[in-house]
């Protein structure tokens, strides 16, 4: 029964000193040896508890057999002078002993334990981010809310199924959020699992209370007319649905009476409750983004992937890659994406994730009216920053990089490690300052990002994919890899053709590692031209 407090210092550090846990699965993985770890405290709890009721049952086992001797003559079962000494020493003594073990509290240990723990627990932000998540998934992947609710996702090795509480909790977070799109979606699902007789701790009046009212404010009065009364059949002194019944029948009643020929303002006010469909979205290239996240709608036409090929590269006749050149496939060729094959060892990826995962942080963006960090919905992951000389394997990869590309790293920033959370994702962004973000990395001196270096270091089951909707380009992860691109010209004007995006995971765990190389230190390297877009 004793709880291992070792254990609990170990596992545990991370998670209070970085929260949100939704944010990174690498970091996620730390709360499964956590709840395992209760567990087996949970089962010990049990075990004391069932031993503590064994010896109570025996207890009362041997004093039935003796009572039920006893009544049938009392004066000569006591007449008997053990029994009689027998019973003295029950009644005064034994009974108080039996008294103290029904009064001991064999749950203090694993109460204990579990009030230590709960401190490092995911909080409410954790759960609302991870059920955003799975909408999110949904959008991105046309995923309709049966095919989520039985698991049936591709890549999955441990299929797992949402039970109608599950659904109306996700109902429940996108209602507070005033999306009733997704509300009516869940809503509809949790009241189906509980039509086809799943047993739950909520019940039907509760999801069409949601159910009806998302629907209306998405317009549909007839089926939130429906829904009312379904309600009301089930409870019907329900006081808000029989308000709500009374409005939308006067509201149906009003419009039955509007001409068809009704003034312009009439016909507005008529249709004011048309909200169909998904808000206006921030995101202009929505669409795009989201069709090559699932491998829809990429440009590559066969005459251009003719142009396309597969090579080895010495880094320019270096020493380090004549005998062993690196493999360089053509992802793409405006803008030009490279891809290098078997460019980082699994060794050297564990090393790298082992020096990041105690730093792990909430990934942040700039804010160009701030022009300080902080963090974005549209940026849903956890990074560290390793500098060259922490580890000598830091330093070798840079240095790679340097090699590969005939770019100067000593201008570069540190070497970035990510790792994407439930639906990680970086949605459509530049990696360069824009001419409107002068600022941008004046406190660096190094100038612009000239280009990127992204090293894949796991593969993902589902989803994943760096995507470049501008120009309708999908490059997806393979463990190992890492592709590289130029996001200025070598005029120094921005290449507004790199704008590209990190889909959110569907299925797996997502390690990335980036280096961002910078203008100063390139001159000769890179020579300028003349022409600005070249």
């Amino acid at each position: 029964m004793i709880w291992c407090t070792l254990i609990i210092g170990i596992l545990l550090p991370w998670s209070l000193a970085h929260p949100g846990f939704f944010t990174s699965i690498g970091q996620m993985t730390d709360l499964i040896h956590t709840e395992k770890d209760l567990v087996t405290s949970l089962k010990d709890y049990i075990k004391a508890e069932e031993d503590k009721l064994e010896q109570i049952k025996r207890w009362a086992e041997k004093l039935d057999q003796l009572t039920s001797t006893a009544t049938k003559d009392p004066e000569g079962f006591v007449g008997h002078p053990v029994n009689a000494f027998k019973l003295m020493k029950r009644l005064n003594t034994e009974w108080s002993e039996l008294e103290n073990l029904i009064l001991k509290d064999m749950s203090d240990g694993f109460i204990s334990n579990l009030t230590i723990q709960r401190q490092y627990f995911p909080n409410d932000e954790d759960q609302v981010g991870a059920a955003k998540a799975l909408l999110r998934l949904q959008d991105t992947y046309n995923l309709d809310t049966d095919t989520i609710s039985k698991g049936n996702l591709p890549g999955v090795k441990h299929k797992s199924f949402l039970t109608a509480e599950d659904c109306f909790e996700l109902g429940k977070v996108a209602y507070t959020e005033a999306d009733y799109y997704h509300t009516e979606l869940w809503m509809d699902q949790a009241l189906r699992q509980l039509n086809e007789g799943e047993i739950s701790t909520i019940d039907k009046v509760s999801v069409l209370d949601y159910l009806s009212y998302a629907v209306y404010q998405q317009g549909d009065l007839d089926k939130a007319l429906l829904l009312t009364k379904k309600l009301l059949e089930l409870d019907p002194e329900h006081q808000r649905a029989n308000g709500n019944l009374k409005y939308f029948e006067y509201i149906m009643a009003k419009e039955k009476d509007v001409n068809k020929s009704a003034s312009d303002e009439q016909s507005d006010q008529q249709t004011s409750l048309k909200k169909k469909g998904i808000a206006v979205d921030y995101l202009p290239e929505r669409q795009k983004y989201e069709m090559l996240c699932r491998g829809e709608g990429i440009k590559m036409t066969p005459r251009r992937q003719k142009k396309l090929f597969c090579r080895y590269h010495d880094g320019n006749r270096n020493p380090k890659f004549i005998l062993a050149p690196a493999k360089q496939e053509d992802e793409w060729d405006k803008p030009r994406i490279i891809r290098f094959h078997d460019i980082i060892s699994d060794a050297e990826i564990e090393i790298v994730k082992d020096l990041a995962k105690p730093r792990l942080s909430r990934a942040t963006v700039h804010d160009p009216e701030t022009g300080k960090l902080t963090t974005a919905q549209y940026r849903v992951s956890k990074s560290a920053w390793l500098s060259g000389y922490e580890n000598p394997v830091v330093s070798r990869i840079n240095m790679r990089i340097q090699d590969l590309t005939g770019l100067d790293v000593s201008t570069a920033e540190e070497l970035q490690v990510a790792n994407y959370g439930v639906g990680g994702q970086y949605e459509p962004h530049f990696d360069f300052a824009r001419k409107d973000e002068p600022d941008a990395f004046k406190e660096l001196g190094t100038g612009n990002r000239i280009a990127t270096w992204l090293f894949y270091m796991s593969d993902v089951s589902a989803g994943g994919a760096t995507v470049f909707p501008e120009v309708g380009a999908s490059v997806w992860p393979k463990k190992g890899t890492a592709v590289f691109w130029y996001n200025l010209f070598a005029s120094g004007e921005g290449d507004y053709s790199t704008r590209h995006a990190a889909c959110p995971v569907l299925v797996g765990n997502k390690w990335v590692s980036n280096k961002w190389l910078h203008e100063r230190g390139q001159e000769f390297r890179r020579p300028c031209t003349l022409s600005e877009l070249e």
